[in-house]
């Protein structure tokens, strides 16, 4: 247990780390500290992310450094870690084929291989190479035992007891024949929706905001679908959504928005725009940049049936009040440690993975 041990304050570092570079971010004295060698780095790597990338916008790894920043610490991980008995895992090598289309989408992942006791053979995203490896080389430098423990590749994989990997559906099909004869997790695409039911109040709906537009609406956490009856006066939620209208100044989304808008007119779809985004009415759950889906319900107990129902392509149901598991307004970009994409406990499949 005592690697155990060291891994955890590890993380609380990198935490309490995280944190203070934010603070000094929030309060604009960051300039006073720049002779700290790891301020000034995360400082460099979160203004240089969007040359690499152009939708890691500094605002977003920002907030993705905070995010992580409060989750690691010594309550939340003790908490998240007390149900497992980490010291039944067999040591193994894990392989972790990274998405990155989001900052640091793929550090939980990581962060379970590692606080486990497990070796990481990893394969970043070309979108997201630069904040993971930063982060691990914080962590090293603090506890050296990680040295030995993480190893980025971009060769074949090769060597490894276990592969969680992340992808589209279409890579997914790919993943799931080539790793079959290895312990895996295979994530595929998914979409998070939010179900209104016209009693929102205001602030709930600008909270909503931040589900829509944070990371540009790229993450599967993101809101892409609202439900709404059928008498819902959409200018209500609109109007919800105008202190975000700044997103149209970057470039990319501005692309988007301008590209989807004239296919959609193009092809006389009916539409509604703000001039930052366009609604358009749709069943299926995956919106394109700069676009929200909606659809009509008569009845919320047959939604419910019909969301059960479709459970496995999506990842989180905002509303108040409705659903059994929903996450409130303006939280799906704010998970906790607890939080497993697609719902699959990855601590659990890690330790449950023996070596054969």
């Amino acid at each position: 247990m005592a690697h155990s041990n060291l891994s955890i304050e590890a993380f609380v570092k990198l935490g309490n780390f995280l944190r203070t570079f934010c603070d000094l971010v929030t309060t604009n004295t960051i300039s006073d500290h720049l002779n700290d060698k790891w301020i000034e780095r995360i400082k460099t790597e979160a203004e240089r992310a969007q040359h690499y990338n152009g939708w890691f916008s500094e605002e977003n790894c920002i907030h993705a450094f905070q995010e992580w920043g409060n989750a690691l610490t010594k309550e939340n991980i003790e908490s998240w870690l007390k149900n497992y008995k980490l010291e039944a895992n067999q040591k193994k090598v894990v392989a972790l084929i990274m998405a990155g289309n989001i900052p640091l989408v793929g550090f939980h992942d990581l962060l379970c291989v590692l606080i486990t006791g497990n070796k990481a053979l990893v394969k970043l995203s070309s979108n997201d190479q630069k904040l993971i490896p930063l982060l691990i080389d914080y962590l090293i430098e603090i506890e050296p035992l990680f040295k030995d423990r993480v190893i980025f590749t971009k060769e074949k994989l090769e060597n490894y007891d276990a592969v969680i990997a992340t992808g589209s559906n279409n890579t997914a099909r790919y993943f799931e024949y080539y790793f079959s004869k290895k312990p895996n997790i295979i994530r595929k695409n998914r979409n998070s929706v939010a179900v209104l039911t016209g009693n929102e109040t205001t602030e709930e709906l600008t909270a909503l905001g931040e589900d829509i537009f944070r990371y540009f609406g790229l993450g599967c956490r993101s809101v892409s679908k609202i439900y709404i009856p059928k008498d819902y006066n959409i200018n209500t939620f609109f109007k919800a959504m105008f202190p975000y209208g700044d997103i149209i100044n970057h470039n990319k989304y501005a692309n988007n928005y301008d590209y989807n808008k004239a296919v959609y007119l193009m092809s006389e779809f009916k539409i509604l725009d703000n001039g930052f985004l366009i609604l358009k009415e749709e069943e299926s759950f995956g919106s394109p940049i700069a676009s929200l889906f909606y659809e009509h319900y008569e009845d919320i107990s047959t939604l419910k049936k019909y969301l059960n129902k479709e459970k496995d392509k999506i990842q989180c149901i905002v509303s108040s009040g409705v659903i059994d598991g929903e996450i409130s307004f303006g939280q799906t970009q704010k998970p906790s440690l607890h939080d497993y994409a697609d719902g699959i406990d990855t601590v659990d499949f890690l330790l449950r993975t023996s070596l054969n």
